[in-house]
């Protein structure tokens, strides 16, 4: 996973982590679960990324590169 790419995905993690608590916090239903759904997409973008990871190991191990 590019540095980039896992900085963007963490990023997206923390800001969905602070919306939820504020959205607690403060009785915003809307905003709670906006900040989980962030967490959840930065978590399906790293899933993603690993797989392209692991897919791209195992095409320069089957060819030797």
């Amino acid at each position: 996973m590019g540095t980039h790419d896992k900085a963007s995905n963490e990023f997206q993690d923390v800001k969905g982590k602070v919306k939820e608590t504020v959205g607690r916090a403060s009785g915003d239903e809307d905003l709670e679960n906006e900040g989980r759904t962030d967490q959840v997409k930065a978590s399906v973008k790293d899933v993603g990324e690993s797989v392209k990871d692991a897919a791209s190991e195992i095409k320069d191990a089957v060819t030797g590169k």
